[in-house]
Parts: C-alpha cells; sequence; structure tokens
C-alpha cells in the first residue's frame, strides 16, 4: 500500500534528488581533483622538491587519482542510467553519457597507457629527464608523452566543466 496520495511522489523526489546529489559530488570530486593536481600539486612539488622527487611524487598522485576517476566516471554513468530510469530523462542524457564516457576514456588512455610508459621511460633514463640533452630522442619522446598526458586531463577537465554546467541549469 502506497499511503496517502503524494506519498509515491515525495519518495520519486528524493531518489532523484540523491542520485543528482551523488552524481554531482563524483563529479565534482573527479573535476576538483584534476584542477588542483594540474594547477597546484604538480607545479608546488616541481618547485619545492627535485626534478626526480617531484616527478616521482606527481606519478603517484597521479596513480592513484586515476583510480578516483575511475570510481567517480562509473557513479556519474550509473547515477545517469538511474534518473533516466526514473524518468524524466536528464536533458541532453545520451550528450552526457558520451561525455562522460569520453572522458573516462581519456582517463583510462592517461592512467593505463601514459602514465606507464613514462615511469618506464623514467626508469630507462635513470637521471632527471631535464639533464638530458634537449636534442636527445628520449627527451624528445618524453615530451611528447607529458603533452599527452597534459591534453588527455584538460580534455576530461573541460568535460567535467561541461556536465557541471548542465547540471547546475537542468531545472528538476
Amino acid at each position: 500500500m502506497l499511503g496517502p496520495a503524494g506519498q509515491l511522489g515525495s519518495h520519486y523526489n528524493g531518489a532523484m534528488s540523491a542520485l543528482r546529489f551523488v552524481s554531482l559530488l563524483a563529479l565534482t570530486v573527479w573535476l576538483g581533483g584534476m584542477v588542483t593536481i594540474g594547477s597546484v600539486a604538480a607545479p608546488s612539488a616541481f618547485a619545492v622538491l627535485g626534478s626526480a622527487d617531484a616527478a616521482s611524487m606527481v606519478g603517484e598522485m597521479l596513480r592513484r587519482f586515476h583510480l578516483v576517476s575511475y570510481g567517480a566516471a562509473g557513479i556519474v554513468l550509473v547515477s545517469l542510467a538511474c534518473m533516466a530510469l526514473l524518468g524524466p530523462r536528464p536533458r541532453a542524457l545520451g550528450l552526457r553519457l558520451a561525455i562522460t564516457g569520453a572522458m573516462l576514456a581519456a582517463m583510462l588512455v592517461s592512467g593505463f597507457w601514459v602514465d606507464r610508459r613514462v615511469a618506464a621511460m623514467r626508469r630507462e633514463i635513470g637521471a632527471p629527464v631535464a639533464s638530458l640533452a634537449p636534442g636527445d630522442p628520449r627527451r624528445i619522446a618524453f615530451g611528447r608523452l607529458h603533452g599527452l598526458s597534459t591534453m588527455l586531463l584538460l580534455f576530461a577537465t573541460g568535460g567535467g566543466v561541461l556536465l557541471v554546467y548542465w547540471e547546475t541549469r537542468d531545472p528538476r
């Protein structure tokens, strides 16, 4: 028995609010982590520590953060899917799912391919990359990987900003 009229609607609204909250919380942790690592943590590490120690520290932060990002992406995707099933669908649901999926793909490429290649190159070089001659092929390859890592994180950050924008504009 559902009880007085409107009780079902109140449970529905509570469930939708909870899903939105969980999704937005996961998204803000993910977005905030990317912004903090890129604009505060990494530059601070390189400003205070020696190049090799800073690189190790930032590499470990990124390794751990990738795990956070995979979890956050899963939460956002499941929350959006549940909101769609409960209805009404969030505005631009397909696009939101695609952006979240693309952000997750960028983080997976960064975490499982780029970061592992960067770590392997550091081990192979055995010295700070900055100590290599500017024309050294290993330094050039490292620079390309670093650039790719930065672009992947910027792409995911842009997607996160767009998703937060949509969520704040959704009238539900």
